[in-house]
């Protein structure tokens, strides 16, 4: 849910072209602290030879000029409370950093080897690390069926089972889970079985053919590989990646040690805002419960790096480190796709590996730059206004590949005419990391749309450039299209009839594919027919009370049978209950764009329960509109024009009937 949250860009990237320091801003936070940093390695190993002479020579003194520009002014201009950053090269920590505060009220300042931050999904690494470790072991087989090791049961379904690799993928084919994700209090928490069974998804797709994100299948993961290894999670990542790696500011434990939670950053949403957001309880641990420092991570990342060895001690054999980052799944040929629980990043012609994660406080980054030997873990404290954390932290990173690793893209030829294709890819577009079973609703009306421009480009509405502008795509082959520009690409991909199946690109995370939309899901049909029929409910219901008013004023009642009168009444009825279920869903749509984790915490599912019994009873209403629209149209009483309206009466009723059954508005499913 997300997820489209960028941060100010053309401001910082003229600042990373330049490395300037901003040291007079104000900013949200002190003054740096001093640095951890490492001896500079030679210059003429920090770039790729065809970019030497181009390239800033990548230094812990280079970066902290760099850095300490760009980061304080990133909090001070998203109101981001703090930050912190390490970047790791050719084996060893380069440089590592606090900025800000870790706390408001107290003014504490984050320190890179003190302040533990919560990075969220980069948790997964660690997930999929400990798969990978029993893997070798033989204890663990990626293509065998995941019921053989678990204590329960997937129900069968495609015909084909769910295994680790579709799993490392996110190709289970599992539906978007929400509810319990994250508790109020660590005392909420159940074992990992219990969450699993109870939160059991949907399967929406078959396994290995569609990419759709899962924390839930993230947490199975885990829960096999406590199964298998015969201990708890927790001990598990314990004892073969903390202790080998001497991560002693780690822990996936809710709440950690009293020693690691007296150094844990406070989360907010806005530095202007010091409410702190309540310690963040996230159920399913194996997806996100991580709570690390800046140089904790470093470590991980050196052991990524260096093929599973880390500094101390090797955590994962050559070949098995060497296997977790090829390429397993990419949605379309020549863009980004998945690796075993790494995701392709691959950006200025290098070869990029990494993971991202966020909470409602936490907004963080993990980049493996495997060609370069060089790594970067930073995380914020806070979401920032207007969701800036998230586009500072994509915008760093870009800044920091043009000035060490600057790249010219290649020129590609575009299309002569795209007008054909053009037409061809306009219309809507839904994700496939969704809800189908449960508030679909609120699913669908994120739906993005593909519009031509009279330039011969297209634009998609989920893309935008720094300045908050749509970007324009040129089409460059057949339904391929490159950023106007930039160096990323758009590709459209048909099905075996040759209609546009779904997009693809490289401009955002390969953690799901825009599928296209057809018939009355549109969001354009939606609005359409959905405003349509909420209009003629409110015309209805206004003539039916004026009416009432004017028959009571010059005494002429209306001439019916009471069978007539009664689908009269119920018409009219099922008109009222269509406007309370409109205004029901509007309710908790806007409750939920308020406070997202009132959806996430399952605070919900009281006022859930009531919407779907009111879809119920409307739906009943909605059969009561048709049945009078039909016999008032055959039958009377009345002349054309009210003879008409109830017609327009039974349409609306007959729309409303199915988009509470497609939108699953009374289905009773409380697993969110």
């Amino acid at each position: 849910m997300l997820r489209k949250i960028f941060v100010t860009g053309l401001v910082l990237t003229a600042l990373a072209a330049s490395g300037a320091v901003l040291a007079a801003q104000p900013t949200t936070g002190p003054a740096p602290a001093q640095p951890i940093t490492a001896a500079t390695p030679p210059a003429q190993d920090t770039a790729p030879p065809a970019a030497k002479e181009e390239a800033h020579a990548l230094t812990a003194d280079d970066l902290r000029g760099f850095l300490d520009g760009m980061i304080p002014y990133a909090l001070h201009r998203g109101d981001i409370a703090g930050a912190t950053i390490a970047v790791v090269k050719d084996g060893h920590l380069l440089f590592a950093q606090g900025y800000g505060y870790a706390d408001l009220k107290t003014k504490r300042p984050v320190v890179a080897d003190e302040t533990l931050f919560r990075p969220g999904s980069v948790s997964k690494l660690f997930t999929w690390t400990s798969v990978m470790q029993l893997v070798e072991q033989g204890k663990l087989d990626l293509d065998r069926d995941v019921n053989d090791y678990l204590d329960f049961k997937v129900p069968e379904k495609f015909g084909k089972p769910i295994t680790l690799r579709n799993i490392m993928t996110h190709t289970s084919g599992f539906e978007e889970t929400l509810s319990e994700l994250f508790l109020q209090k660590p005392e909420q928490q159940y074992p990992l079985r219990e969450y699993l069974i109870r939160h059991m998804p949907q399967r929406i797709f078959p396994p290995g053919k569609v990419v759709a994100y899962s924390n839930y299948a993230t947490t199975m993961a885990g829960y096999i590989v406590q199964r298998v290894s015969g201990e708890s999670f927790f001990d598990y990542v314990d004892n073969h990646i903390f202790k080998p790696l001497d991560m002693e500011h780690s822990s996936f434990r809710q709440p950690a040690s009293p020693a690691l939670m007296k150094a844990m950053a406070t989360g907010y949403k806005q530095a202007s805002d010091p409410t702190p957001v309540p310690y963040e309880v996230v159920e399913a641990a194996p997806a996100g419960s991580l709570e690390s420092t800046a140089t904790d991570m470093a470590k991980f990342m050196i052991a990524q790096l260096n093929d599973g060895q880390g500094e101390s001690a090797r955590i994962l054999k050559t070949e098995t480190a060497k296997e977790m980052h090829t390429r397993n799944y990419t949605l379309a040929p020549g863009l980004n796709g998945f690796d075993l629980g790494f995701y392709d990043e691959d950006r200025n012609g290098h070869r990029i590996i990494g993971h991202a994660g966020d909470t409602v406080a936490f907004h963080s980054d993990l980049h493996l730059i495997l060609d370069a030997d060089t790594g970067v873990f930073m995380s914020f404290n806070s979401l920032g206004k207007e969701g800036e954390a998230g586009r500072a932290r994509t915008d760093i990173f870009r800044a920091f590949l043009d000035r060490y690793f600057p790249f010219t893209p290649p020129e590609e030829k575009t299309v002569a005419d795209p007008s054909k294709d053009n037409a061809r890819v306009v219309g809507s577009y839904l994700a496939s990391r969704r809800k189908e079973s449960a508030l679909r609703l609120i699913f669908q009306l994120g739906q993005t749309q593909v519009a031509a421009a009279p330039d011969g480009t297209i634009m998609v509405d989920a893309f935008k450039d720094p300045s908050g502008a749509v970007k324009k795509w040129r089409e460059v082959g057949p339904l391929t299209y490159r950023e106007v520009g930039g160096q990323t690409h758009l590709k459209f991909v048909t099905d075996a009839d040759g209609n546009i199946d779904y997009l693809d690109t490289d401009d955002f995370l390969p953690v799901e594919l825009l599928q296209r939309v057809h018939g009355l899901e549109q969001i354009g049909m939606l609005k359409l027919f959905g405003l349509g029929t909420l209009a003629v409910c409110v015309l209805t219901l206004a003539l039916w009370f004026g009416g009432w008013i004017a028959r009571r004023r010059f005494a002429r009642p209306l001439e019916m049978t009471p069978q007539q009168a009664r689908l009269r009444l119920g018409a009219r009825l099922g008109a009222l209950l269509y406007i309370a279920v409109v205004a029901g869903w509007v309710g908790l749509i806007t409750a939920v764009t308020i406070d997202e984790t009132l959806l996430l915490g399952g605070a919900l599912n009281g006022w859930i329960g009531a919407l779907y019994v009111l879809g119920v009873v409307a739906a009943v209403g909605g059969i009561a509109m048709i049945a009078n629209g039909v016999l008032r149209l055959m039958r009377g009483p009345g002349g054309w024009l009210a003879r008409t309206g109830d017609a327009v009466l039974a349409l609306a009723g007959l729309y409303g009937i199915w988009a509470i059954y497609d939108y699953g508005l009374a289905n009773f499913q409380f697993n969110i």
